[in-house]
């Protein structure tokens, strides 16, 4: 037996007890005739004392040879400790060693193994084995296998049963790219892995398992962001004879859930908002509403006089900032940099201070008026001694650059507070989406969405305005889950995919396996998909999902710590019939 006990376990109850306790040392301090050592594992840290006068000899020299992260075993016997750390869960006591033995020696590590370390991310990822011993990486690991318990105990209790779905499947046109591997067996052949598991848990249905997940790994070759990686984990989930509301229920119990046992908050049921209202209201699809700035469109009141930067414009919109109208010109300059960072695109931005004493001051005074101020300020709901900030331009893209400003301005503020919560729903979702340079629709989820009923008939005359029955869940500005009812009909799917400008032979080779299910017997059914990485971040109070994944990728998807992307042997691109072009890549 390595241990009797962990490093987190003992305190004053277990004094004159014998105990054997085994880890890595975190640091040894040597004042000649005392030696102290703390002995850290996964539970916490105890401080070993070698005595000169009380330690055998043998025990006491070899103790003086111990370096950082060196792996030992040591027995003794619990003493109280003469300093004691109120900081430390074993602080009240310390273990006067008997017994040591070295398991295993080790090198100095490259950084410090502290919560606060010396290393770079850089060379943290390239050893990130030793990173996972630092406590906030460990405890963000700890944490996600929190979340995962409560997920599948929460999914187990409502009577859903995980089932897995393969790895090795066919490609498919639609979505990001996909990553492909090669197949020995069946020459100039490729699997995909999967972007998501969504046919197969279709076909599930069709199988007659009415309630299905799966926390699953799922793949996607597209650029990288600090919120998304190559293969990142899914809580996949689908149900049939359901409706859209049944699922919104369902998802909701879960997210309430988890924010109850996780985080100790309980959250009334969850607001929704259409696509079109979260649009025109926050300039995108996911809104963080912690907070207000909503969007004040202000065409009707702003144009027609003599400014021709907003005549000009297809929208003129803003927004109130809280209580920023003490903003010096230095900041408000630094507003308007912000905005026209190529990141952003702006060309420029208005803004008015609305004054304690009920009048505006603005950067266009030489046009309007206080009356015309006042409109703004009703408009953009701004209140005495808030901050206006108004762009114009193209309706989609001022929007998209309004809703940046949006959360740059709340970020500033610290309205983005990371324990707070504030979920919600998006619905009504386009269907389709028109393509310009490809000529054609795309579909906005997925091409299995199926439509809203009540816009059926508009498939035929003006797809572009058919409605998806489709939902994201949003929190804080994210979205952490997705989902739609799905088509079960083969008419419908077929023409889905006429629409999405599949021939009937491409339709049939990619998804004829499918729609072969459709044929018989597939029930109503509709699902969603959580992002795992993202939820646990977001509820561990950070937005990067990096720290709360083991092996993670870096921003050019290698793994820096096995050196992988990497070259393979001849001889297995021989066995595989792959012969190399790389002039063509250079």
């Amino acid at each position: 037996m390595y241990r009797s006990h962990n490093c987190g376990a003992l305190n004053a109850s277990h004094i004159n007890t014998e105990v054997t306790l085994a880890g890595w040392v975190q640091k040894s301090r040597d004042k000649g005739f005392m030696i102290w050592v703390d002995l850290r594992d996964r539970y916490g840290i105890t401080q070993l004392i070698f005595d000169e006068k009380r330690t055998d000899k043998a025990v006491f020299d070899c103790a003086k040879s111990l370096g950082r992260e060196f792996v030992i075993q040591v027995k003794g016997i619990v003493i109280e400790r003469e300093s004691k750390n109120a900081n430390m869960t074993t602080g009240d006591i310390e273990i006067l060693v008997s017994e040591l033995n070295i398991l295993n020696e080790a090198q100095i590590p490259p950084f410090t193994i502290e919560d606060e370390t010396d290393g770079g991310e850089d060379i943290r990822m390239k050893y990130r084995y030793l990173d996972i011993r630092r406590n906030p990486v460990k405890n963000n690991l700890l944490f996600r296998h929190k979340v995962s318990m409560e997920v599948r105990k929460y999914l187990s209790d409502q009577g859903f049963c995980d089932i897995e779905t393969p790895y090795l499947i066919k490609s498919t046109p639609e979505g990001a790219r996909d990553f492909v591997v090669p197949s020995r067996m069946n020459e100039g052949q490729f699997y995909a892995l999967p972007q998501s598991p969504q046919t197969f848990k279709q076909l599930l249905m069709v199988g007659g398992m009415d309630k299905y997940f799966q926390i699953v790994k799922c793949f996607r070759d597209e650029d990288l962001r600090a919120d998304r990686q190559p293969e990142f984990t899914q809580i996949d989930c689908e149900m049939a004879f359901v409706e859209q509301e049944d699922i919104l229920d369902m998802f909701e119990g879960l997210t309430r859930h988890l924010l109850k046992e996780i985080k100790g908050i309980d959250v009334a049921k969850f607001p929704r908002i259409t696509y079109d209202y979260a649009m025109k209201t926050y300039g995108n699809d996911k809104p963080d509403i912690r907070f207000e700035m909503k969007f004040g469109e202000l065409n009707a009141v702003a144009q027609h006089k003599d400014f021709p930067v907003f005549n000009s414009a297809e929208l003129v919109v803003g927004i109130a900032a809280p209580a920023c109208a003490n903003y010096t010109r230095k900041e408000i300059d630094a507003l308007i940099d912000w905005v026209k960072r190529p990141q952003v695109g702006a060309l420029g931005m208005v803004y008015v201070k609305c004054e304690e004493d009920g009048s505006f001051k603005s950067s266009v005074d030489k046009f309007y008026d206080q009356e015309d101020l006042k409109k703004w300020a009703e408009i953009t709901q701004a209140k005495p001694g808030d901050l206006i900030l108004v762009l114009s331009g193209g309706a989609d893209k001022t929007r998209t650059q309004l809703s940046a400003l949006r959360m740059e301005v709340a970020t500033r503020l610290g309205l983005r507070k990371s324990d707070e919560f504030a979920p919600l729903w998006v619905v009504d979702f386009p269907l389709l989406e028109w393509d310009e340079e490809s000529g054609r629709y795309h579909a906005m989820h997925h091409p299995f969405t199926s439509p809203k009923p009540e816009d059926m008939a508009l498939i035929e005359t003006e797809p572009g305005k058919v409605r998806a029955n489709a939902y994201d869940m949003v929190l804080n500005g994210n979205e952490i889950g997705g989902g739609s009812i799905r088509i079960h009909d083969r008419d419908l799917q077929s023409r889905m995919f006429d629409l999405l400008g599949f021939s009937k032979e491409q339709a049939q080779a990619q998804f004829g396996f499918l729609m072969n299910a459709f044929e018989f017997g597939a029930p109503p059914h509709g699902g969603l998909a959580f992002g795992l990485d993202r939820l646990v971040a977001i509820l561990g109070g950070q937005e990067t999902i990096r720290d709360f994944i083991a092996f993670p990728k870096n921003n050019s998807g290698r793994d820096v710590m096995i050196d992988a992307p990497s070259t393979i042997d001849a001889a297995q691109l021989n066995e595989l019939h792959i012969q190399l072009d790389l002039k063509s890549s250079n």
